[in-house]
């Protein structure tokens, strides 16, 4: 099974180039699709689910054209978009099955079954009989995979699914991608750095509609190594004076100070010292090369 992006461009009646020529290809396990808020993540995913339309390009699930054909698509979809609404009165159990009655499951023992298992899946079974409204962040977004996991979807698009979600919350639903990511093609669309370190084996960057890197995680931290390098300063004169002179590519305050990352082929000396390649580097040094075309 792979997905294959080619040439998609939008761009809204505002002027917004929401997205430019994307290509990429995905295969199955964990996707990510990294970038700020902004950058056409949630347009190029509303896209793949056949809500909207591009102004050029096409998209190809195994062979199928996704926008030609997009009811055949949605049977091979799962879809958990940023903003996701639920019934407040009405329970999980009860919105699951109307779901799946909705999905063509309507062999109530076939149903029964599908049912209980995703909400076991999901960690909701001793909840399943709350109503929704009840829920707390984390419980409504392992819902949204439950509903999204109906009808055995080959493709599972997940979009800032942990944002908003306590630590606690954000491990428990990391988990559950990680455990239905190995035989499907699961995208996981989100500015959250860590997740994609944590999940996906491959990954894009994409900003301002363009994809600025493709890869694997591995690789690109790799071609990092022996490049960073960090020190802390205390002072803002200090640190502007370092953005002149050096490729900046992040700062963090620890204990009122700012931990300064930089990027460089040799020792910036300066009281700089060698710092293991991170996937927010690789991020932030996308991001930085990019402003500067």
């Amino acid at each position: 099974m792979a997905l294959t992006i080619s040439g998609l461009s939008k761009t809204y009646p505002n002027g917004v180039k929401a997205l430019q020529n994307v290509s990429l290809t995905i295969g199955n396990n964990m996707f990510g699709l990294l970038g700020p808020n902004g950058a056409g993540k949630s347009t190029l995913m509303r896209t793949v689910a056949t809500l909207q339309a591009p102004d050029a390009g096409s998209v190809s699930l195994d062979g199928l054209d996704v926008l030609s054909n997009k009811t055949e698509v949605r049977k091979l979809l799962g879809y958990l978009p940023q903003e996701f609404g639920v019934y407040p009165k009405v329970s999980a159990l009860d919105m699951l099955h109307h779901l799946a009655v909705m999905k063509g499951i309507t062999k109530k023992s076939e149903r029964n079954e599908i049912v209980d298992a995703l909400l076991n899946q999901t960690n909701l079974w001793d909840v399943r009989k709350k109503s929704l409204g009840t829920y707390s962040g984390g419980m409504k977004q392992r819902f949204g995979i439950a509903q999204a996991l109906l009808g055995k979807p080959k493709l599972i698009i997940v979009d800032e699914p942990t944002a908003g979600l306590d630590p606690a919350e954000r491990n428990r639903f990391l988990n559950l991608l990680s455990s239905i990511g190995r035989d499907v093609i699961v995208i996981l669309s989100t500015h959250i750095v860590e997740d994609v370190r944590e999940l996906c084996p491959r990954m894009a960057i994409i900003a301002n509609g363009k994809v600025l890197l493709e890869g694997s995680p591995t690789e690109s931290l790799g071609a990092l190594r022996g490049k960073i390098w960090s020190k802390v300063v205390a002072s803002d004169d200090e640190l502007k004076a370092l953005e002149t002179n050096l490729q900046v590519i992040s700062t963090h305050l620890i204990a009122g100070q700012h931990e300064v990352r930089v990027f460089s082929d040799a020792d910036p000396g300066d009281g700089f010292k060698p710092s293991e390649s991170e996937l927010e580097d690789v991020y932030f040094l996308s991001l930085s090369r990019h402003a500067k075309n």
